[in-house]
This record gives C-alpha cells, structure tokens and sequence, in this order.
C-alpha cells in the first residue's frame, strides 16, 4: 500500500544525519536484460550532511499535490508522482545501503567517476528516507577530463587539484517506508530501468494475436514507435486499457472515427492501415483519448480518469 505525502512531510530531520551513497549501474544479460546497481558511501563532514538535510526540507516543502503515477500521467513543479517502490528495483537498492560497511567504502576516485546516481539516506531514530539524484557532468571522468578547476579565495584563482563532484540542491524522487514520491519523472525511468518494463510491454503488444488482428501490416508502428520513450509509454498505456479487445469499442470507434477528426484508414477487412503519420491518431484512438466537449469542441488528454 502506498504511503500518504504526510509520511514525507513529518519526517524529522531535527538529529537526523545524511549518508551519500554512489553507483554505478550496467547490465546483466538475460531477456529481459537485468541492471546491476554498484554502490560505495562516502563519508562527508558536519557542514555537507547539514547542506543536504536542508536541501531535502526545501524539496519536500515545495510540494503541494500528490498524483498517482500512471504510464503517460505527467506532475508539474509543485507536484510528485507515487507509486509502491515494490514495483521497481528500489528496494534493492536500497537493501544494499543498509549498513556503511567498510568494504563498501569508496576509497578511490575512480571508484566516485561515472557514477550514475546517487541516494542521500537521511537517518533519525524512527527510520530512513533515501534521495535518489541522477549524476550530471562532473562526475564523469571524460567530461571533466578537459577541464582544469580552480577555487577563488583572498582575491585569487588557485588550481583545484582534487577532482569535485556536483551534488545538486534538487532530488529526482524519494523513498520512503516503501513509497516512491517522483519529482522528476524521466530521471526517475531512468536510474530504476523503469523504461524496460515499456520495451518488454510493446515487444508483447506486437505478438499478441487480438491486438495484431486489428491492423493490416505492423512495420510503420514499430518504425514509428522506435526506441522513443513517450510512445513506448503510450504503448504499455494502450496494452493496459486493453480496449482493442473489446469488440464493441472497435465496432464503435469505426463508426465515430471521421466525427471525432481522426485520421485512420481502413482496409476492405476492416483493419486499420498503420502509417507513420497516421501512428499518433491511431494511438489517441486506442487509449481513447481524443474527447469532445459539451461546446463540440475536440481535445487531446495525456491521460483520462473515468467517472462514470
């Protein structure tokens, strides 16, 4: 069960204190291929922990609104995304930093350089809440290898000898007592993998016989659809409302198609005849998604919420 973003608000960081844990993340061969998440603490002083506990408070604080994620539901600046960190592969994640062993201890800058996450775990007496930030630019090693880095101190430019490491004000999202609260829904896709569970969708999609019945050819869709992560997206959202099964939405999608202004093409069968201009209509069309108004007007949703 999902938590509320009370859990997040109230958590104290009041004697509370931050550890910073890196990774790096591969991939394990297999079908569906599996990513490897490699961590290393690092301990930090007084003056960083309190910058990062800060930084957390005023993330959490800009929070207003909560809505629960969806495949194309998308948040604004002052609003999270939730959803079960069981669905992902957070909690392993975060099985892995229970403890800062000293075998996990990075003691070398090469063990820090492409890094491609990493998740501040704030501790108080009650429990832990784990900010996952992805890497920007300085920590890897060939981005930074052009550079040479100075401080300005009394007036002067000194060289900086020892490499620096951006940690960012801002999360991507939060865990909290198995919760994910998304502020940065891309970013979020992209450290968890989330995004394989799209291709696994639309490579399904494709040898399922109901859904491949309802079209005379599939090579514009897979053209179309590519390795693009929204249409990826709008596929698993198409393989989950599943209405290309229902009969009764396809007897009445085309009869209506022409009136709601969509631009689809049937064959003498009465399949539709995919082509990659006409992919995006044929998307709308499948997750029901093109609506018209009381005034006649006709709309595109990113997402739709039945009330009836």
């Amino acid at each position: 069960m999902v938590a509320d973003l009370a859990l997040l608000k109230k958590f104290s960081i009041e004697g509370a204190r931050a550890v910073i844990w890196v990774f790096k993340k591969s991939t394990a061969p297999g079908e569906p291929p599996t990513p490897v998440f490699t961590g290393r603490w690092i301990p930090s002083d007084a003056a960083l922990g309190d910058a990062l506990m800060a930084a957390f408070n005023a993330a959490r604080n800009r929070i207003e609104e909560v809505f629960d994620y969806s495949i194309l539901e998308q948040n604004n600046e002052a609003s999270v995304l939730r959803l079960e960190s069981l669905e992902t592969h957070a909690d392993s994640i975060i099985d892995s930093i229970s403890d800062e062993l000293d075998v996990k201890k990075a003691k070398k800058t090469k063990e820090l350089q492409n890094a491609f996450f990493y998740v501040v775990k704030i501790i108080n007496d009650n429990g832990a809440v784990y900010c996952f930030r992805k890497c920007d630019g300085s920590w890897s090693a060939k981005k930074s290898g052009g550079f040479l880095f100075a401080t300005y101190k009394d007036e002067m430019l000194s060289l900086e000898v020892e490499p620096k490491f951006n940690i960012s004000k801002n999360f991507d999202f939060f865990v909290i007592e198995g919760t994910i609260f998304a502020e940065n829904k891309s970013a979020f896709e992209s450290i968890l993998s989330y995004k394989q569970g799209h291709v696994d969708d639309f490579s399904s999609l494709r040898d399922e016989p109901e859904f491949s019945a309802i079209f005379s050819g599939f090579e514009p869709i897979t053209e179309y659809v590519g390795n693009n992560a929204m249409q990826l997206r709008r596929m698993s959202a198409i393989k989950q409302k599943g209405h290309y099964k229902n009969p009764d939405f396809l007897v009445s999608l085309k009869m209506n198609y022409v009136a709601y202004g969509l631009r689809l093409e049937y064959d003498n069968n009465g399949k539709i005849v995919p082509t990659v201009e006409t992919c995006p209509d044929i998307f709308q069309a499948l997750l029901d998604h093109r609506l018209k108004s009381h005034h006649q007007t006709l709309y595109d949703v990113q997402s739709a919420i039945a009330i009836i």
